[in-house]
């Protein structure tokens, strides 16, 4: 089994003639989107959206295809220069038709009968969701020369900087026993076993910000503080609001979701401190304990392993997605391991017109590395769900994006529990469980409160990096409270978190804990409901794209405004820390 991913199912490279003539159809795209726009007064209603919609469409396709691969190349050559200069190319193509793209969003705000047009026509039909986005987006959209003057600078602006981000932490060289090592490397050492390796691994991480954190300020100040200029001129009343709407979710969930959480911190608390006196602290546990395994964790899986364990797992769920994972594996959409250049963490990316997915973790054998590739393959069931879809209605909301992947972490969790022969497995997997639960509740929580901070102090002062590991020290007390240790927390959170470093996308921290607690309420009705539940679920992911938050849940029968929701959720969460404590 290859350990990289295969990418010439897309191009052969840069000089491949099929990617240079897919750049080629971009750049003509741009061009028949401008026509439609310049030729619309002249249409009439019917023609013209369907006009738009065409070559908003074209040019969707062509950008994704070529931007993925170009991206996905850079998110493991982080120093391929190459790769940067074509990559600022296609932004270029994209910011030169961003004027169009305006002119075209709002001549749909302005369709004055979409269901009668729909009626007409399959295509407008099809995106009726689409106009009707456009006609509250509208109110907000600046005009077309401001729109198209704001994504070219946004190239030397939010943009830039959300890349140095990217390419400082992809190639800082962290000093550890004696060599260097990536960041990658040495933050998955906080999985290891051995306290003393998590401890010296903790503090190296630690030091290697000294080296980077200052470029690293100036990139989340200039991000945020833009972020929030343009929201105000275009009407929101700040960023999370913009935020919101572009998620298609109301504050009203937000709020019971985030108020459903801060009563329930005590039960994460308890589970925190626990764990620290197990492992031999006395004032809550060390961050860098945080993720360390406890009872029988001593197995270690190979990459033929893992296939195997997950492709068994989910055949029992529904044996569509047990066959997906299995192509993954065997048709190489997977980067698994660490390496220079390579950025950290993990994502899934759809590749729609090949009717796969790419996937890039930094796998080290563990359980919790199987469960992050079972999160990840979520998100390419998720893909596939929507794969015969219209291109424009592939693309789904923000918060529900991290359904489908949180799911397969809640059934392959139970999976395991039910599995289990000791005690001692029993408790590592109970323990590795809720450690992921800790972080998408409660970690997530602490992001939120720091993003919040951010958003509102950079608007005063600029944060420097002393002031924003104050501030995300302050997070971590509001979230984790005495459950960990002030001594041993981690004030460079805000530094390693591409997360928080796009300037189109803010507050990409709720959607980790609305997609855990809503799969946990979606596993309690598979349960309920059994196999029945299976194309209800898949219908659910497949309508996403068209769908608000609210919508999605209400296809299922629940209501994600009431907290009562939530608090369920939680409440089996607390059920397995009882469980925790008393093994």
């Amino acid at each position: 089994m290859k350990s990289e991913w295969n990418l010439e199912v897309m191009y052969k490279g840069l000089d491949d003639p099929a990617y240079a003539a897919d750049v080629k159809k971009l750049e003509e795209a741009a061009a028949a989107l401008h026509e439609v726009v310049e030729k619309a007064p002249e249409m009439n209603e019917k023609d013209r959206v369907e006009a738009i919609l065409t070559a908003q469409e074209n040019m969707l396709s062509l950008s994704e295809k070529v931007g993925l691969y170009v991206g996905l190349r850079q998110s493991v050559e982080a120093e391929n220069g190459q790769l940067m200069a074509e990559m600022n190319k296609l932004m270029m193509i994209q910011a030169g038709a961003a004027a169009d793209d305006t002119a075209a969003k709002q001549l749909l705000g302005a369709t004055r009968d979409v269901d009668a047009l729909a009626a007409e026509s399959e295509l407008i039909a099809a995106y009726k969701a689409r106009i009707l986005d456009a006609k509250e987006e509208c109110a907000h959209l600046l005009s077309s020369e401001v729109e198209a003057m704001i994504s070219a600078m946004d190239m030397t602006g939010g943009g830039a900087w959300g890349r140095l981000q990217s390419f400082l932490t992809s190639t800082v060289k962290v000093d550890y026993k004696g060599g260097q090592v990536t960041l990658s490397e040495i933050r998955n050492l906080a999985y290891s076993a051995d306290k003393e390796e998590r401890a010296a691994a903790y503090d190296a991480e630690i030091k290697a910000y000294a080296k980077i954190r200052d470029g690293i300020a100036f990139a989340i100040n200039n991000i945020k503080n833009q972020v929030t200029m343009l929201s105000a001129k275009r009407g929101y009343t700040s960023p999370l609001e913009m935020t919101l709407q572009e998620s298609k979710m109301t504050r009203a969930t937000l709020d019971a979701m985030l108020s459903a959480i801060q009563d329930y911190l005590p039960a994460f608390r308890k589970y925190l401190r626990k764990k620290g006196e197990m492992l031999g602290s006395t004032n809550g546990l060390k961050f860098y304990d945080l993720f360390a395994p406890l009872g029988a964790a001593d197995k270690v899986y190979s990459l033929e392993d893992a296939r195997e364990t997950l492709v068994n797992v989910f055949n029992s769920f529904t044996p569509e997605m047990g066959s997906m994972m299995a192509e993954a594996f065997d048709n190489e959409w997977i980067d698994f391991y660490p390496r220079n250049g390579k950025e950290g963490g993990a994502f899934c990316a759809g590749v729609s017109w090949l009717k796969q997915s790419r996937i890039l973790t930094n796998y080290d054998g563990t359980f919790g590395a199987v469960d992050t590739l079972a999160h990840e393959l979520g998100h390419a069931f998720h893909n596939q769900q929507t794969q015969n879809e219209r291109p424009m209605n592939m693309d789904y909301a923000m918060p529900v994006a991290e359904t489908a992947s949180t799911f397969n972490e809640v059934f392959l969790g139970s999976y395991a529990m039910k599995n289990a022969s000791t005690r001692e497995e029993r408790l590592a997997l109970l323990e590795s469980d809720l450690r992921e639960k800790t972080q998408c509740v409660v970690d997530i929580y602490s992001r939120y409160l720091f993003e919040t901070s951010v958003f509102e102090q950079a608007q005063e002062r600029f944060l420097m990096a002393d002031d924003l590991c104050a501030l995300m020290q302050d997070a971590q007390d509001k979230a984790y409270g005495d459950g960990l240790d002030p001594e041993f927390r981690h004030p460079y959170m805000w530094a390693c978190k591409s997360h928080y470093y796009s300037s189109g996308l803010s507050f990409y921290n709720f959607p980790y804990a609305f997609g855990n607690l809503f799969a946990q309420g979606l596993y309690a009705l598979y349960l309920k409901e059994g196999d029945a539940f299976v194309p209800k679920y898949k219908e659910m992911l497949r309508t996403t794209g068209v769908h608000t938050i609210e919508e999605d849940g209400a296809m299922l029968g629940i209501d994600l405004t009431k907290k009562e929701f939530w608090e369920e959720s939680l409440k089996s969460i607390a059920a397995e820390i009882e469980e925790f404590c008393a093994l």
